[in-house]
């Protein structure tokens, strides 16, 4: 063997310093460990950091500014930390996360106006003339809608005019752009994250996006109604105006389910509009009431829906609308101030047909949306002492963000004596009422967003069934819904919670309507999809028209069912029957217990909760 005096002394100068070949070797290995360590852990706060950035919406400026930071860091990684103290090395990454906080600081989404229209416009309409002065609107891409957004219909609520009934809008002076969406009414706002993972884990219909980095404006200026029409001189034809829902509480005019422009296709002039929603809709003073000129107070809301379809009928014409031929149409709590709106004398005239999806108020007693007066003036009285003050003056002086966290204590109509005189239930027991026909219907799955962390099991199913039932009604609901597994315990619940908070207020309308020959028509949507389905609000996407193009979360059967459940709509506003060519026949209930379904199929179904239905009646007195 030849001697190597090179090798022999590497050997000795790593025997000097204490160190095996085995030894380095196992050094070398460390080191590449930690080398791929910090990548691997970089690799994940980068993407931590870029899902932030994407569901926070923020501004394109933080995502250049993400990449200069971890380039920066790995240039100081590799060039200047790489050997020092582990110390050393964790300041280091404290510094990228201090840094990666200041980009979310500084590239935090702004509040931007939502346009108009979705895209990119076709252009800007004719000037068009209303009472209040001249304005124009925009052209959707096709061509084919023109949308006006954010035009005024009563005067700011605010200041001195917080919590009273709303003023016509006052005049403008040149031509109104109206051209983006005013602010949703006041109201609580969760963070863009938030919104965002609702939009993955609840509707399953996210998409990524760097032209959505902004917020919705919230305000508590929000009186103003937009309308869809028709390209170009049209005239007489027959109006949709709808009410958002959103428990009163929250809501905004620009939502894409139930955005006009399909409807404004089939020749439906289509208006919606932002009213006054929790403290600031439904607060209820005697104080106020003893300021105001009709004694009214707690119904503020409602009295913006008035005000909104007073302007219709005033100056719907300039658009190509029948002020003659309105539908009055709402979903969820919009839907229950539709159902009010058919008993009150304010209203009568304003509109011809009414719509209602999952929700009224005509049941002896509302499950919700509505209370006493005498429980709203209760708390009233709560949120003056709550704030420290004495009087509604000084309520009034109170910031609108102050107090917007109160939504939850007040977001019920009342009986006030103006808006409503009597329960909706004895104004149709007297046979008054303010709508022609009607067309109404619930969800199969109402209960599922409501329930979604509060479901029932074996062990606290019989718990709930009393908590919501006296008795004998809680032994009767649990012996016509026995419940031998989980699975029974979770459905039965669902479908409880789905009838009495949802349907049973169809049911009474629908014998309401018969009683009055008022002709009727109840649908019952169970279709599945890969979106929301058969829950609450479901349906709103297939009856507006507005399931998009590109969507893979609905296939051939939703666009046909869509189509047909368009055409039943188009039809009832023109003339209040929702019959035409292609359609199967829809014939109203009067009394054959029967709704027509929307499902995989379009076909009469048996009505369902007719058992629950009559232990309900019993409960509440109501023949």
């Amino acid at each position: 063997m030849n001697y190597n005096p090179l090798c022999d002394k590497n050997v000795r100068v790593s025997q000097a310093a204490g160190k095996t070949g085995i030894e380095m070797k196992q050094e070398t290995v460390k080191d590449k460990s930690k080398g791929i360590l910090w990548r691997v852990l970089l690799a994940i706060a980068v993407l931590l950091m870029a899902a932030v950035l994407e569901l926070g919406k923020h501004t394109i400026p933080g995502w250049i500014l993400t990449i200069a930071a971890v380039c920066g860091f790995c240039i100081l990684r590799m060039k200047v930390l790489n050997g020092k103290s582990r110390g050393i090395r964790i300041l280091g990454w404290i510094g990228l996360l201090a840094a990666f906080a200041c980009i979310l600081w500084i590239s935090w989404p702004p509040v931007k106006a939502v346009p108009a229209v979705y895209g990119k416009s076709a252009g800007v309409t004719d000037v068009v003339h209303v009472s209040q002065g001249d304005l124009t609107g925009v052209l959707t891409e096709d061509g084919q809608v023109e949308v006006f957004t954010g035009i005024p219909y009563a005067q700011p609520p605010v200041g001195e005019l917080r919590w009273k009934e709303p003023r016509p809008a006052l005049p403008w002076e040149g031509v109104l752009k109206a051209d983006h969406f005013a602010p949703m009414s006041m109201q609580t706002q969760n963070l863009p994250i938030y919104s965002s993972l609702a939009q993955i884990i609840g509707y399953h219909d996210y998409k990524i996006s760097l032209t959505d980095n902004y917020r919705e404006p919230v305000s508590e200026d929000s009186l103003y109604l937009n309308i869809w029409k028709p390209t170009g001189d049209v005239s007489n034809l027959p109006v949709l105006v709808y009410v958002h829902g959103g428990s009163l509480q929250t809501g905004q005019p620009w939502y894409g389910d139930y955005r006009g422009e399909q409807l404004a296709r089939e020749g439906v002039v289509v208006v919606n509009f932002g009213y006054r929603l929790g403290i600031f809709g439904f607060f209820a003073d005697e104080e106020l009431a003893a300021e105001s000129e009709y004694g009214t107070t707690g119904n503020y809301g409602l009295l913006d829906q008035v005000m909104a379809l007073a302007w219709v009928r005033d100056n719907i014409a300039a658009f190509g609308g029948d002020p003659g031929n309105v539908t009055l149409a709402g979903e969820s709590a919009g839907s229950a101030c539709v159902s009010a709106l058919c008993t009150s004398p304010l209203a009568k005239g304003l509109f011809r047909r009414a719509v209602g999806e999952s929700s009224t108020v005509t049941a002896p007693v509302p499950a919700h949306s509505f209370r006493s007066m005498e429980y709203a003036l209760r708390a009233g009285e709560k949120t003056k002492e709550k704030y420290g003050v004495s009087s509604v003056e000084e309520l009034r002086a109170l910031p609108a963000e102050k107090i917007v966290a109160e939504l939850g204590n007040h977001h019920h109509m009342t009986i006030d004596g103006f808006a409503l005189t009597e329960m909706p239930w004895e104004s149709y027991s007297k046979g008054v009422h303010n709508e022609e026909a009607l067309l109404h219907g619930f969800n199969r799955d109402e209960s599922a967003p409501f329930i979604l962390f509060s479901q029932a099991n074996l062990k606290n199913y019989e718990k709930k069934i009393k908590d919501a039932f006296e008795e004998p009604y809680a032994s009767q609901v649990l012996a016509l819904y026995p419940a031998k597994t989980d699975a029974e315990a979770r459905q039965n619940w669902a479908d409880i919670y789905t009838a009495v908070l949802f349907s049973y207020g169809h049911y009474c309308w629908e014998r309401q309507a018969k009683a009055n020959n008022i002709p009727s028509y109840i649908y019952y949507f169970t279709k599945d999809n890969g979106r929301l389905g058969a829950w609450h609000s479901g349906e709103e996407v297939y009856l507006y028209g507005n399931i998009p193009e590109d969507s893979k979360l609905y296939d051939s059967v939703d666009r046909e069912l869509s189509r047909m459940m368009v055409g039943y709509y188009r039809n009832f506003i023109y003339n209040g029957d929702p019959n035409g060519e292609g359609l199967p026949q829809w014939q109203p209930d009067d009394g054959r217990n029967v709704v027509l379904e929307f499902g995989e199929e379009v076909t009469e179904h048996e009505a369902p909760y007719a058992e629950l239905y009559r232990i309900l009646d019993e409960m509440y007195a109501h023949e």
